[in-house]
């Protein structure tokens, strides 16, 4: 399998980078036959129907776009295919629309197969001729819809060229004076006006070309004008303009075809023209890729014409071209070929033109071109030419070659040259007496990587350089490349596993197969592909981590990979690649230790110092892990880690904190990657028992860790948590080692201080401070919460708790609970200590903490951040749960336990996927553990019932389709109903349109079963309302509860109680409505409101008045869009609730509310609305400028003065204030003087003031009232105010 030849440098790669398989399922034959017969026939009926025909298009489309990676499958198929569309075009009847249908699906396949396969069956007969002439003279080349019927037309036309008859026989007699144009005119005239047009006929007319003007009566008399006009065409063209580009594309294509297809006898004499015009037209320096490959592709064909076409003696061939003489030549053992015999070149006769060390020079050039297609190009240019020259000069042309290998060179060049070396390696025209020196230089082009800003290029350089392995493995002889076998292969397994571009891998994974299959001398072959396949090298991790240590327990290429590690990836620019190479490091040292101890430790230390960034953290990260690695080994061993690390490599371990201190290398843009090295140092130093114990170094270690986690909102977003994470890491693991006084006892001293300064930390004003000394605490070893665990509990708790100040701080909050969780699955459970473990006293208080925060929903700019606090909370309620359950059943209280499963099931039944898979997670498991079971679970027999083990499973909970069936079971169960019925009326009422659709189907799927009883339905509609009254005012339910409760009465999900007049729950739920939407601007809100409102007219009795009245009373909102959407949905409410309106008024009603403007002015908006309460007898809204007109007199004289209760009780009546008898009438109310100007302007300014003018009157006099209403403190002189 050869490699690819290009590859895409610098694309980030995960975990698992490989996303797409090999090739994609393999196909036996073309299976589509009979529906593109029926397809192709159905054709003259849809072309004239526009839909009929996309439809077809676009069928005939997926069937062969299913064959791209095997066309050849098309092979029998494409005659009758071709014939079945040209039959379409041969009949004279057929209108122009189906013809030019019948040329889009010729154009389908052609593109599929090829033009090259395809144009042999093309009929090419005499008669074929005229008739394809004559379809020209149709065509408009400025027709965009057509140009597919033009490209297919110069394709037929080019094959009938291929007629063995003059051209002139067909044009009979033509008179002197006739104007008929001669056929070979009329070909050239059509070929040279689509060589310069802009779409696809351009390549047409190019193969049309190519075919013509080399036949032999052609040539004679046209292929002179013909050059010379593409010549002229060439030099008068401009590359600043698209005409330019275009004609200059049309010129290159064609003459590249002509001297591909003509007889070098016939092309040579006008070669060295073609070429000065090239060389005069300067298209190396041109922007146009495409004209830059055509110009080196006509170059190459140029220098071929020159060349005689000959093989070349001295080249190097390996066995036989036929398959039969290698099989016979092995069977008698002579499979090794003796050496070639070279034929000296005096003995043959060169004459080598001019232009040819032009060609080459230009071809060389093309090597280092800055697009892929034109370095490709100019490769195979160079092999074919070398081909054809004597082995002196094709040994000149292999030097100029070599010397695209300088690190002058760009990358660019680079790949070229790797290109070019593979083309001559696979021609022979390599000989052995270079391969020492092409070899060095494709070692290095196996590692060529340049660092380009923030990335690198290098990934083509490398894939080529693969190529040329692979070409070499088919090229050369065994003995040939024996003495390269070792280099070669050890380089083919580095790149095949350490390579950070998956096309890189792979392609090194295939030359490596080549190889082994090829030459059979790379060392455990077999064994390294079986574990280095293709698929196997898709994933990086697996490969840096698993195959290289089974490829490293081969000796051979043990010391190799690990020199590459050190010298070529610790230093890599890209971090995840340093953090692998340390990683890696460490599963290798112990293949080699002594190795690893006497020359990769000395050289890791000596690059700590580095200047460079990326150095110094790749090398310590591999220090840390190589020193672990090597403790590990020790320890197996029984041995002391001083017999792999002397006493100097400890000491450069312990001064990399102080040397990185002292030069402030934990500051500036360096300081995160030096900190989470350092603290990965901390760790896998302390893990490995290093002698520092009492040592200075522990508190500069201690130092870092604090400040890291202080300073954690100062680091990047991106690099903060894994920062955070190393951090807390090196603490626990430095605690655990450094800080006992003997074993499982605190140092005192380190107790007292370490642990109140972390409690301090979690008050910080930082949010990211929070969270680091909160996962602090939790990661302490249990000897250091040892009498401190009350006081740490009650501090985490602390940061629960939400205030007004740090509402947003969500991550902290997480943090706390994940710690909370940690420290109560590391102290354990122990009765009567509340400082040591978990008891009695604060099982309550944690478990308060956890499921407090269940209702955390805060949102900000990145949606619901509150689900991180449930998702938190969830995790550390199962976890204490079940530790408890499995030490301490007793102290899991029955209330504790019912909310902790009622608050899992309502996150079960929300609307996110991931929060509701993992609640359901945590309900089963605590459902289902029986070592021993959770106690005091409600219904656990029906809920066992509800969800078996077996069954559940297997089900998908993060699939709305799968999760939603299974959690409304549990609105039967009376202690779930309400907190199922809460989570499901955030899912029914959301905006996910798969879980909105699921929710419902399941909602309506457990009101159907429970219709007939009225028992159930009236508990559940009880619960229902319960849910409306505990969330009123709260938008989160409120709005996704009011949608539902509209699809729940569109559905007649209340039927049975439509038939009660002023039944309960109709009351009810229409005194929630109302109180809902009091006084609320939420656009969303109303129209939920309104379509519940039209609900609500089914139910009968008094009830259904009111409902009309506060529908009336919107048809008169604030807002037009409101007044409009009433009306829309009281229309439609009319329609479908036949009984709302009498058939007297009926039509009058619609009318009504069909034609008016409800978007108009108030006052005429408000007169319609009467009409519809006096149509409906509903009584008539009173206008609220109405009733201040009747207080306006009442409030004259009022203005900073002294009043009686007899005064002011007319104007508190009026507008509504307190009773007439709750103020005695000797009491005095003082009122401020701007209080009674504004009633007196009010009723001017509500009825005639502007929008916004009006809306402000209306809040001030709100702000009126409530002074009227509750100011009623006595003033100074014993009046009441």
């Amino acid at each position: 399998m050869a490699p690819s030849d290009a590859s895409a440098a610098g694309a980030p790669e995960g975990e698992a980078e490989d996303r797409s398989p090999a090739c994609g399922a393999a196909l036996e034959a073309f299976g589509e036959g009979a529906e593109v017969r029926a397809l192709l026939g159905r054709l003259p009926a849809v072309h004239d129907q526009l839909a009929a025909r996309e439809v077809a298009k676009e069928r005939f489309h997926v069937i062969m776009d299913r064959y791209q990676e095997q066309p050849h499958l098309l092979d029998p198929h494409l005659e009758w295919m071709m014939n079945s569309l040209l039959d379409i075009v041969r009949d004279k009847t057929s209108p122009a629309s189906l013809i030019h249908l019948a040329f889009k699906f010729l154009y389908v396949i052609t593109k599929v197969r090829g033009y090259k396969v395809f144009l042999r069956l093309f009929p090419h007969e005499v008669a074929d001729v005229q008739p394809v002439l004559d379809m020209f003279t149709d065509q408009d080349p400025k027709d965009s819809e057509t140009w597919e019927t033009r490209y297919m037309l110069l394709l037929w036309l080019s094959m009938t060229c291929l007629i063995p008859f003059d051209f002139s026989r067909l044009d009979g007699n033509i008179q002197p004076g006739e104007s008929r144009m001669p056929i070979m005119d009329r070909i050239l005239q059509i070929a040279e006006s689509y060589l310069v047009v802009s779409d696809k006929a351009r390549d047409g007319a190019a193969v049309l070309i190519s075919k013509f003007i080399t036949r032999p009566d052609v040539k004679q008399r046209k292929m002179a004008s013909f050059l010379d006009w593409s010549l002229r065409t060439l030099t008068h063209s401009s590359l600043q303009t698209m005409e330019g580009v275009i004609a200059t594309d049309g010129m290159l294509q064609a003459l590249a075809q002509i001297f591909k297809h003509g007889k070098r006898e016939d092309c040579l004499p006008y070669a060295s023209t073609v070429l000065q015009c090239l060389d005069s037209c300067r298209l190396p320096e041109s922007n146009q890729t495409l004209l830059r490959k055509l110009g080196t592709k006509l170059v190459q064909r140029l220098g071929l014409t020159f060349l005689k076409p000959k093989v070349a003696s001295w080249r190097y061939q390996r066995g036989c071209r036929s398959l039969a003489a290698n099989l016979q030549l092995s069977a008698q053992g002579q499979n090794e070929q003796k050496p070639p015999v070279v034929t000296s070149d005096s003995e043959e006769d060169y004459d080598i033109p001019e232009g040819v060390e032009s060609v080459i020079e230009q071809l060389l050039v093309g090597l280092k071109d800055k697009d892929t297609v034109v370095r490709w190009s100019a490769a195979k240019g160079i092999g074919r030419m070398a081909g054809r020259l004597p082995r002196e000069l094709a040994d000149d042309v292999v030097g100029s070659v070599l010397d695209c290998f300088s690190f002058q060179e760009t990358d660019k060049a680079w790949h070229g040259g790797c290109l070019a070396l593979a083309e001559l390696g696979r021609r022979g025209l390599l000989l052995p007496l270079r391969l020492s020196e092409v070899v060095a230089v494709i070692l290095k082009a196996l590692t060529y990587e340049e660092k380009r800003g923030a990335c690198s290029v290098g990934a083509n350089v490398r894939d080529a350089a693969c190529y040329v392995c692979w070409a070499f493995a088919r090229a050369y002889e065994p003995q040939e490349l024996r003495p390269f076998v070792t280099t070669i292969s050890s380089a083919l397994v580095i790149a095949t596993v350490f390579d950070r571009d998956v096309n890189c891998r792979r392609a090194a994974s295939a030359a490596f197969q080549e190889n082994v299959g090829r030459q059979g001398t790379f060392p455990h072959g077999i064994d390294i592909l079986t574990s280095a396949d293709y698929f196997a090298v898709g994933n990086r991790a697996n490969c840096f981590l698993v195959i290289s240590v089974f490829i490293a327990g081969f000796p051979e290429y043990t010391q190799p990979m690990i020199d590459h590690l050190v010298t070529m990836k610790t230093h890599h620019w890209d971090g995840v690649i340093r953090e692998l190479t340390a990683k890696a490091l460490h599963n290798l040292s112990p293949l080699d230790p002594e190795y690893s101890a006497t020359h990769v430790f000395p050289a890791l230390l000596s690059m700590v110092r580095s200047s460079d960034l990326h150095t110094r953290h790749g090398a310590i990260l591999a220090c840390a892990e190589v020193a672990h690695a090597l403790y590990k080994l020790a320890t197996q061993r029984g041995r002391p880690l001083t017999d792999y690390l002397d006493e100097k490599a400890v000491e450069g371990l312990k001064q990399i904190h102080q040397q990185l201190h002292d030069h402030q290398l934990y500051r500036g843009l360096g300081g995160e990657l030096m900190r989470q090295a350092v603290c990965i140092l901390i760790e896998k130093l302390s893990l490995s028992r290093m002698p520092f114990k009492g040592d200075t170094v522990i508190e500069g270690w201690q130092w870092l860790i604090n400040d890291t986690l202080r300073s954690l909102h100062l680091v990047s977003s991106h690099a903060r948590q894994q920062i955070k994470e190393a951090a807390i890491s090196a603490l626990a693991a430095l605690c655990s080692e450094y800080y006992t006084k003997e074993p499982g006892v605190a140092d005192p001293a380190v107790q007292e201080e370490l642990i109140p300064r972390y409690l301090a930390e979690l008050q910080s004003p930082e949010e990211m401070t929070r969270c680091g000394f909160s996962s602090a605490l939790g990661t302490l070893p249990g000897f250091l919460l040892r009498g401190w665990l009350q006081e740490v509990l009650s501090g985490l708790s602390a940061v629960t708790r939400t205030s007004p100040k740090d509402v947003s701080f969500t991550e902290a909050r997480r943090d706390s609970l994940t710690a909370i969780s940690r420290i109560c699955q590391t102290v354990g459970v122990k009765e009567g200590a509340p400082d040591e473990a978990l008891c009695t006293e604060n099982v309550p208080q944690v478990y308060a903490t956890l499921l407090g925060c269940m209702g955390d929903y805060t949102t900000d700019n990145r949606g619901d951040v509150g689900v991180w606090v449930r998702r938190a909370a969830m995790t550390s309620l199962m976890d204490l749960t079940l530790l408890l359950a499995r030490t301490q059943p007793t102290l899991i209280d029955a209330h504790i336990c019912e909310r902790l499963m009622c608050c899992v099931a309502q996150q079960a039944s929300e609307k996110i996927d991931r929060c509701r898979a993992h609640a359901t997670h945590t309900f089963l498991t605590l459902l289902h553990f029986d070592d021993p079971p959770i106690p005091h679970v409600p219904h656990r027999g029906e809920l066992e019932k509800l969800f078996p083990r077996a069954e559940v499973a297997s089900v998908d909970w993060n699939a709305a389709s799968q999760a939603f069936p299974h959690v409304t079971q549990l609105l039967g169960l009376p202690t779930y109903r309400y907190h199922v019925l809460l989570g499901l009326a955030v899912s029914v009422g959301g905006l996910t349109e798969s879980t909105v659709r699921y929710s419902t189907q399941s909602l309506f799927e457990y009101m159907k079963g429970i219709q007939k009883d009225p028992q159930a339905l009236g508990s559940f509609s009880g619960t229902l309302l319960q849910v409306f009254e505990d969330n009123l005012l709260n938008n989160r339910v409120s709005v996704s509860l009011l949608k539902m409760l509209d699809q729940m009465l569109a559905n007649g999900c209340f039927d049975i109680f439509t038939t009660e007049e002023n039944h309960p729950f109709c009351v009810k739920l229409l005194s929630l409505c109302k109180e809902e939407i009091k006084k609320s601007k939420d656009v969303q809100k109303l129209q939920s409101s309104i379509a519940v409102l039209c609900g609500m007219v089914q139910f009968c009795g008094s009830v259904r008045k009111k409902v009309l009245l506060q529908l009336f009373l919107l048809l008169c909102h604030q807002f037009p869009v409101i007044r409009k959407t009433t009306a829309s949905q009281v229309y439609e409410m009319v329609l479908t609730y036949a009984d709302v309106v009498g058939a007297d008024v009926l039509d009058e009603v619609m009318d009504v509310l069909s034609n008016t403007a409800w978007d108009a002015a108030l006052p005429v908006v408000r007169g319609q609305r009467n009409r519809l309460c006096d149509l409906l007898s509903v009584p008539r809204p009173q206008l609220v400028p109405k009733c201040l007109k009747q207080a306006q007199a009442s409030a004259v004289g009022l203005s900073g003065a002294r009043r009686t209760g007899a005064d002011c009780h007319r104007l508190a009546d009026v507008l509504g204030l307190v009773p007439a008898e709750a103020v005695p009438e000797n009491q005095a109310w003082n009122l401020p003087s701007r209080n009674v100007l504004l009633l007196r302007e009010e009723p001017r300014l509500m009825a005639d003031g502007p929008r916004s003018q009006r809306e402000d009157t209306a809040t001030r006099l709100d702000s009126s009232r409530v002074y009227l209403k509750h100011t009623t403190h006595r003033d100074n002189r014993g009046g009441a105010t």
